[in-house]
């Protein structure tokens, strides 16, 4: 999976760049509508306002995509929260040269109006962010350990290269941590309830990506938006084989073994795994909701109610606000982007600050 997704030539990311969005495999929030980042930014300068104004306020985005987010981003901070823009610094994190290029071209503009840097989470000293790590659908992408359940004992999916193509091969774990994993969530795979050949993921990265983010703020939040479950939904016995998905020209299967480094791969998140990672590392849960309700609470009704009394004097104004409508449902449909999961974590902040609930948090 590591290598069918970012190998630096053959990589789906690194050579497919131009198979993200309405016209390629998949598409994202952002490529919906400018409000999906319009409205993150109104939750980043709410958290500047928590954090006491910090001339230094550092925003870092972890897998940038295409750079749309972080122009929406942007041009939200700009037009509606300038004091929290004068303070500004945006670095983006991105392991595929061909987005980070991509990135480059579309904020070139913005290069002279705001400080933006590319930079690598090892180049990022550690306890040094003020400020707030994002991400939407980053760790969905990390690559996952396949699991399975053989004659009651937990064991681990290979893969392998025969003549004829890809093998998989079961054998003993590579580490004791897929074991402590399940310990860790409360999932016990040995009780009756999981068959055998029981079959899952684990996905160790994203459990060391969080400890090596954590590391890097001094005071702040972590905001992680993903498609997931909490543990005890995602290891549902009758999930029996997983959640492992790859997406090609806007269908799906299961068969990561087919059109390798032109498809993508993907695992849904155990939020509950981030959560007690975050824990041990000690970061403090603020809150775990769905994204619909997240970006409802910022603002996305009234922006709706808005559309609605548009006063429009053409067809062409009438079409843009129906499919802008259309839109901003699709970002909070309960079956789709809207069932996301939006969970937020703070680090080093006082008793009061982590008590005042942060406005995406709130029962809308």
């Amino acid at each position: 999976m590591e290598m069918a997704l970012y190998h630096p030539h053959y990589g789906y990311y690194a050579a497919n760049r131009g198979k993200i969005g309405a016209h390629g495999d998949f598409l994202t929030s952002p490529h919906l509508a400018v409000d999906f980042g319009e409205l993150l930014a109104k939750q980043f300068a709410e958290m500047w306002q928590i954090l006491g104004q910090p001339q230094s306020f550092t925003l870092v985005e972890i897998g940038a995509g295409q750079g749309l987010l972080a122009a929406d981003v942007l041009s939200g901070l700009q037009r509606h929260h300038p004091d929290c823009f004068a303070c500004l610094d945006y670095v983006i994190v991105e392991k595929a040269a061909a987005l980070m290029a991509e990135q480059q071209q579309r904020l070139k503009s913005w290069q002279a109006k705001v400080k933006i840097e590319w930079r690598s989470l090892d180049e990022i000293p550690a306890h040094s962010i003020t400020g707030c790590v994002f991400s939407n659908e980053l760790i969905d992408a990390f690559p996952v350990h396949l699991v399975t359940l053989t004659d009651r004992k937990l064991q681990e999916i290979y893969v392998t290269a025969q003549p004829n193509g890809f093998a998989e091969v079961i054998d003993e774990p590579s580490t004791s941590r897929l074991t402590d994993y399940f310990d860790l969530n409360g999932i016990d795979l040995f009780s009756p309830n999981y068959p055998d050949g029981y079959r899952t993921e684990v996905n160790l990265a994203a459990l060391d990506w969080l400890s090596l983010v954590c590391d890097r703020i001094q005071r702040g939040y972590i905001l992680t938006i993903d498609y997931g479950y909490t543990a005890t939904r995602y290891y549902n016995p009758r999930r029996s084989q997983g959640t492992l998905q790859c997406y090609y020209q806007h269908s799906h299967h299961n068969n990561p073994y087919i059109n390798v480094g032109q498809q993508d791969i993907t695992a849904h998140v155990d939020f509950t795994a981030l959560e007690g990672q975050g824990d041990r590392c000690g970061l403090k849960t603020l809150g775990f909701t769905q994204q619909g309700l997240f970006l409802m609470a910022l603002g996305l009704s009234d922006r709706l109610t808005a559309l609605s009394q548009i006063d429009a004097k053409n067809a062409q104004d009438i079409q843009n606000a129906i499919l802008r409508r259309d839109a901003l449902h699709q970002l909070m449909n309960p079956m789709g982007l809207g069932n996301f999961g939006v969970l937020i974590q703070s680090k080093g902040l006082t008793k009061q600050e982590t008590e005042r609930p942060l406005i995406g948090l709130r029962e809308f």
